[in-house]
């Protein structure tokens, strides 16, 4: 597998959200300065994952979301999330994504199945054949209702297209199975708060959400755990300030940290998810705070 060197150099990815207007329509305006403050930090750009609400939106919607943002000739790479459970519906988004100039794949396990380690194994195995781009596996399970499947990950690990893992069941053992199950394999924390334990572990880098509000200093975060240098004091800082942000559903809180700061004009969501659902936002102003003083000292 011939990879763009630009993916193995990128630390961050962030997964970035989809702004709304109060009316539910994308705001472009609002997605144009975020994409322009993630190419300003240099951040990977994981677009239509679950922070993104892309499950949420239309499909008109989400190739409008596609062409606007490959319109802006972006000098990062671009990620785009590949979700699914009816098989011929996933494939045509795979044929749709190949049109573009994506560099990855995000492809998450089935939800709601809890499909085996047989139905993982094939499924995958089926979406990677039929793309021609490097393709992140995504382990969450408190989404996708069962974990990334060990043996399935053992049977793909040679797999040209299979680049790397997105680790986000927030445990230190589990990462560790998934590095022995494919050592070649690149994985990524895929829980901003769990990185300082990830990184002692061989993690590359972070899928991250707390970088939508937080671009410079979550990359100034990355590169210290990378390079072992975090204190403990500012791990629990991180940790804290990385909890405030899933007080509800994902992206909720962020998209209502995002409005606070004026970076998007509206901190709706697309239903099921509900911007009050978030009943307060003390610990996001807090952590906010924080992390503007940290970056402001650590700097």
């Amino acid at each position: 597998m011939k990879v763009n060197s630009s993916l193995d150099k990128t630390i961050i990815w962030t997964a970035l959200v989809t702004p709304l207007s109060s009316s539910g329509e994308v705001d472009y305006e609002s997605l144009l300065k975020l994409l322009k403050e993630q190419e300003k930090a240099s951040h990977g750009i994981l677009i239509l994952g679950s922070t993104g609400e892309a499950l949420n939106l239309s499909e008109k919607e989400k190739k409008d979301i596609l062409e606007f943002c490959f319109k802006q000739n972006l000098n990062v790479p671009i990620m785009c999330g590949v979700p699914g459970i009816h098989l011929p519906t996933t494939l045509e988004w795979i044929n749709t994504l190949e049109a573009y100039p994506i560099d990855s794949y995000l492809m998450v396990t089935p939800l709601y199945a809890k499909p085996g380690d047989l139905g993982q194994y094939h499924w995958f195995k089926t979406l990677l054949d039929a793309s021609t781009k490097p393709s992140v596996l995504y382990n969450v399970p408190s989404r996708a209702g069962t974990p990334l499947s060990f043996d399935a990950i053992e049977k793909l690990k040679n797999h040209p297209l299979f680049w790397g893992i997105k680790e986000a069941s927030g445990s230190v053992q589990e990462f560790i199975k998934y590095r022995k199950a494919a050592p070649k394999v690149k994985i990524y924390s895929g829980d901003d708060a769990m990185m300082p334990e990830f990184a002692k572990e061989g993690a590359e880098g972070l899928i991250s959400v707390a970088s939508n509000s937080w671009p410079q200093a979550t990359g100034h975060y990355v590169k210290k755990c990378l390079e072992n240098r975090l204190t403990k004091e500012e791990d629990s800082l991180w940790k804290k300030a990385s909890d405030s942000l899933f007080k509800a559903s994902n992206p909720v809180p962020v998209k209502r940290l995002l409005k606070e700061m004026s970076l998007i004009e509206s901190a709706h969501c697309k239903l099921p998810l509900h911007q009050e659902d978030l009943k307060n936002t003390d610990e996001l102003k807090e952590a906010n705070n924080l992390v503007e003083k940290w970056l402001q000292k650590s700097c």
